[in-house]
């Protein structure tokens, strides 16, 4: 198991070669993301123009550890929904902080609003 999960914002960085690029690969291999992150990255390669088989050798090369988005999960995502409401988080944020309360890791991401949650899961932005 890796020892942080990452959301979607954080590997879109690295695959853009963006500030804090080198903060998400220093993470990786192994590195935990939520299917339903993995699916962001792959929906932002493929609107990008990146060809189906190339999106999925892309991600497969990260050799990310993914997890499943299951019914369990679900339901604890939608309970974060009241106390991140205010902070304008996404299904698929939300899906990547569930994770991070799941498995009791700390979450790389490149979205700054995050620092501001206190939902008990510690948040390293990737760049100040």
């Amino acid at each position: 198991m890796g020892e942080v999960v990452l959301d979607a914002s954080a590997v879109i960085a690295l695959l853009r070669r963006e500030a804090g690029a080198d903060v998400v690969a220093s993470a990786l291999p192994g590195a935990m993301i939520s299917a339903v992150n993995l699916s962001e990255v792959a929906v932002w390669l493929s609107d990008a123009g990146v060809k189906d088989d190339t999106v999925r050798q892309t991600l497969d090369g990260l050799r990310l550890d993914h997890c499943t988005f299951d019914s369990e999960t679900a339901f604890r995502s939608a309970g974060l929904r009241k106390s991140t409401r205010n902070k304008g988080l996404s299904l698929g944020d939300r899906a990547c902080l569930t994770l991070a309360l799941e498995l009791d890791l700390p979450v790389l991401t490149a979205d700054r609003i995050w620092a501001e949650l206190d939902i008990g899961v510690d948040v390293l932005l990737i760049r100040e």
